[in-house]
């Protein structure tokens, strides 16, 4: 027992060094003055520089180790209740309600920044809710069948709902600032964007961070985890409503960013372990780390910007697909060793 906390301090220690080397090159790393990273010297001599540094570029890295720790530990909170290693918060319609509210909030009340965040978690708790009481009143399938079912139904809900206020919105002001906000980025973001979403994403991070070790209990059935002195649904509303409200601030200033609230953990429990104690900070550590290597990418490997979104996905199905594939490689092998 004592090895495998001696191993798991070592690897928290590792990822918080690997996330201060990744923001240290993302803060020098970029196109000016040239591609690529920016000479430290140069950094003294020229304001400019330091300008960008700390006006464009750090406002942005802040950002992304916000959104990547919000909604990697949002994911290890809803895969924990819910037990089910596939759900994400973009599969139980709190992604897609919150793009919903976003879009709504752009065309029909404000584009300030305050309306679209407060519009977004609005809609995107309702989503939840909804994805909730559906699942509860289908009359066929096991839990977890009818929860994935209701998060796909009420996220298509949601999504034509998108694309009714998408076809309805200004084609010259309202519609491109929607499309650029589905794709997903950080293209605008600056010190009024990451100190709009800093105390909601830093309270209910530290919420769930300071319930880690009840997510263990939470994840059994009711009988058990009430057994153990723990309120199940009571708490279960409150680790989710803060996960939620952590994935709509986070998302309000970055768009759909996808697959990271699915991935992340997964790579966090294979990392450390499948104990809430550990696989979260994991988990917020390694997300933070994913979006700003991400994010630097974006907005380096072209002239043109990535969306953010564009790159996430495209990562994170890949990474899905080598953990499935190693997992069966791994099945096949022991099998065969039994059979031996």
């Amino acid at each position: 027992m004592e090895k495998i906390l001696l191993r798991q301090r070592l690897s928290l220690y590792g990822l918080s060094l690997a996330l201060l080397c990744c923001i240290i090159i993302a803060v020098l790393m970029g196109r000016y003055p040239q591609p690529g990273l920016m000479p430290l010297d140069q950094i003294a001599a020229d304001p400019l520089a330091r300008s960008v540094i700390l006006q464009l570029r750090m406002p942005r890295i802040i950002a992304a180790v916000l959104l990547g720790a919000g909604l990697a530990s949002a994911g290890t909170v809803f895969q924990m209740i819910f037990a089910n290693p596939l759900v994400e918060p973009g599969f139980l319609g709190v992604s897609q309600g919150a793009a919903f509210g976003a879009s709504l909030s752009i065309v029909a009340f404000s584009s300030s920044l305050w309306a679209i965040q407060l519009s977004a978690a609005v809609f995107a708790l309702t989503g939840l809710g909804i994805s909730y009481f559906i699942a509860r009143h289908f009359k066929f399938g096991g839990w977890v069948l009818r929860l994935i079912l209701a998060g796909i139904a009420v996220s298509a809900l949601f999504a034509s709902g998108v694309g009714m206020i998408k076809y309805t919105a200004d084609p010259l002001s309202e519609l491109p600032e929607i499309t650029f906000w589905m794709l997903g980025g950080l293209w605008g973001t600056g010190w009024k964007q990451v100190n709009s979403i800093l105390p909601v994403t830093i309270a209910g991070m530290i919420l769930l961070f300071g319930h880690r070790w009840r997510l263990n209990i939470l994840s059994m059935d009711d009988r058990t985890a009430f057994s153990l002195g723990v309120a199940p649904f009571r708490e279960r509303i409150l680790l989710l409503a803060a996960a939620t409200a952590v994935t709509a601030a986070a998302i309000s200033i970055s768009g759909i960013v996808g697959w990271v609230g699915l991935i992340v953990p997964h790579l966090s429990r294979r990392l450390l372990s499948s104990d809430a104690r550990a696989a979260l900070p994991g988990s917020i550590l390694i997300g933070a780390i994913y979006i700003v290597i991400c994010d630097t990418l974006a907005r380096t490997l072209l002239d043109g910007e990535i969306p953010l979104g564009v790159l996430t996905s495209f990562l994170g199905a890949g990474l899905f697909i080598i953990l499935l594939t190693r997992r069966q490689i791994k099945r096949g092998k022991e099998s065969a060793d039994s059979l031996a």
